[in-house]
């Protein structure tokens, strides 16, 4: 809680701030995760908390002794001992009485009524290279609501690695500001300290701090009184002059905004991510689409083919036989065909035309077949190479969000799931005959379903496009020979010849019309069905991506807004806090 009010807009940014940091929560739950959650939520329960210091490094560098020098304290606040004593976080802030309040096993509040602390807060934190979990879980939840952190170093000795390492996970992840304190000063000399300063300042520049602050500080000295050997002068004016007199509130206020811009942009970062994968895989189902209506358009255009050839076929047999009868329904050649039957058994008109009709329907079978087996292998080769392609496009895609993503790893693993769930499913499907030899697949001629046999998955398909084709050319040629049949029954009078030819085309054009129908709509379908069926496969992948879109939107909104606010109120905070 604030101690002091330094300024009547405070409490205003305050609330503003704690609004646009609840909505930033409330996107951490959106995208579920719990790290930025707790983070998030940390970050707005400090928001009228003191500035805060957060002093790190390793064990034995001299921070305990550091902050009881900087609290001007008459005893240890921050115990100091030969061995390891910070074993807990410990938070140090104002309070008319001391007193030690503990949070859990970890983490405890110390009240000190120190003059400092009605500005600031102080964190005391385990050696950075302490190996107990939970030490470190907590100190890096601190870091996010810290305003400053404090780097402690043996003078002797700043180059210690865990140290550095944290120094770096501060950097990358949280841009904080930080400044370095080489503690036991007097125990070197002048010049080793002075070639140790400038090495602390060339190892933050390498790690990407410039100009970095070092302060070398001796606590021994400060608590024995002796002020101007101490070094703790320089580091009092720094605080004094950049955090103090009124500034550390609205310092603290735009920390917490750059803080809060800092995990909104991290957000963002993931979702780009998430985005990137949900457009390869908009693009990837477009170009199954695009595949399917390619190959689909490429079969149909087969069955054209091959239904123009088995017209062409039908049409040289039928003009033969048109031929033929109109040469034998001459006065003459009737005449002549009425005397013999007197005398030879099977000349009579009748005989003839039940002969012409035999032979237009050897006819029909020899052209019909003979057209069959190329066209029928074309299109079954590119309904196979339709399923083919799309099983190659499914196993070549490319995964982007991993399920070890930063954010969204629980939405990476979904995709996994549904992808996988799509390949084996998309396997099975192709290596299962009955998904191609169907009754359903047959509109009009279920009956051919029982009849295949032979074959596995797609490799059915020919037979398949075989049996159709066969089973309707049969239907629709039986039709027209059954149909000229009666036609021919009825054919017994010379004077009846154009009447007899008109209906001898007419029902041929009736069977051919019947043939071209029939067999383009029959194979068609078939094809149309299987395409049905490999986009059957993809519901539930189609599903993924519609949820994407929709959250996308909804987080891209949020982020936006987000960012909307937090770079208004940085804009207005800076007249106070820089």
């Amino acid at each position: 809680m604030n101690i002091f009010k330094f300024n009547p807009k405070l409490d205003v940014y305050q609330s503003l701030i704690d609004e646009a940091v609840k909505n930033l929560h409330d996107l951490t739950q959106e995208i579920r995760h719990k790290e930025l959650m707790d983070t998030v939520s940390d970050l707005r329960d400090r928001i009228r908390e003191p500035f805060m210091f957060v002093v790190v490094g390793e064990v034995k560098a001299g921070k305990s002794s550091f902050i009881n020098a900087l609290l001007q304290a008459d005893r240890e606040i921050c115990k100091v001992a030969p061995m390891p004593m910070t074993d807990t976080i410990q938070q140090i802030l104002y309070g008319p009485e001391e007193t030690e309040v503990f949070i859990n096993p970890y983490f405890k509040r110390i009240f000190v009524p120190a003059e400092i602390l009605k500005e600031i807060a102080i964190v005391d934190t385990p050696g950075t290279n302490t190996i107990v979990a939970h030490h470190q879980e907590i100190t890096e939840r601190f870091i996010p609501s810290s305003d400053l952190i404090v780097f402690v170093f043996e003078a002797k000795n700043p180059y210690r690695q865990s140290a550095w390492d944290f120094f770096d996970y501060i950097k990358e992840e949280w841009r904080k500001k930080v400044i370095f304190v080489l503690q036991q000063k007097d125990l070197m000399t002048a010049s080793d300290l002075a070639i140790n300063i400038q090495g602390v300042k060339d190892y933050a520049q390498k790690k990407g701090l410039n100009q970095a602050l070092v302060f070398p500080t001796s606590a021994k000295l400060e608590i024995e009184k002796s002020y101007d050997e101490s070094g703790f002068i320089p580091l009092r004016l720094f605080i004094n002059d950049n955090i103090l007199k009124g500034k550390a509130p609205f310092i603290k206020l735009f920390n917490n905004l750059s803080t809060a811009q800092n995990i909104n942009e991290r957000i963002y970062q993931g979702i780009l991510d998430r985005k990137e994968q949900y457009i390869y895989d908009l693009n990837f189902r477009n170009d199954i689409k695009k595949t399917l209506d390619e190959q689909e358009s490429k079969s149909k255009s087969q069955v054209n083919t091959l239904v123009d050839n088995l017209l062409a076929a039908y049409d040289r047999a039928a003009l033969k036989t048109e031929k033929e009868l109109d040469a034998g329904l001459g006065v003459f050649t009737m005449v002549r065909r009425s005397v013999m039957s007197v005398f030879s058994k099977g000349s009579s008109v009748k005989d003839w035309l039940s002969g012409v009709l035999s032979n237009l329907e050897k006819d029909l079978q020899i052209e019909l077949q003979s057209k069959l087996s190329g066209g029928i292998t074309d299109i079954a080769d590119n309904v196979q190479q339709m399923g083919k392609i799309i099983d190659l496009k499914i196993r070549n895609s490319r995964t982007i969000l991993r399920d070890n993503h930063e954010l969204f790893a629980e939405i990476a693993e979904r995709r996994a799931n549904v992808f996988r769930d799509l390949q084996d499913a998309f396997t099975t499907f192709l290596n299962k005959s009955e998904n191609f030899s169907q009754a359903d697949m047959f509109p009009g001629n279920e009956k051919l379903a029982p009849q295949i046999a032979g074959g596995t998955g797609m490799g059915i398909v020919g037979i398949v496009l075989a049996a159709i084709t066969k089973g309707t050319i049969f239907d629709v040629t039986g039709g027209v020979i059954s149909g000229l049949g009666f036609l021919f029954a009825g054919a017994l009078a010379v004077f009846q010849k154009k009447k007899f030819m008109d209906s001898f085309k007419k029902e041929i054009n009736k069977g051919r019309n019947e043939l071209e129908s029939e067999v383009q709509s029959k194979l068609n379908d078939y094809i149309i069905q299987i395409r049905k069926k490999i986009e059957s496969s993809f519901n539930e992948f189609d599903g993924l991506l519609q949820y994407e879109e929709a959250q996308l939107k909804k987080l891209d909104l949020s982020h936006d807004k987000i960012k909307s606010d937090l770079s208004k109120l940085e804009s207005e905070l800076k007249q106070y806090a820089l």
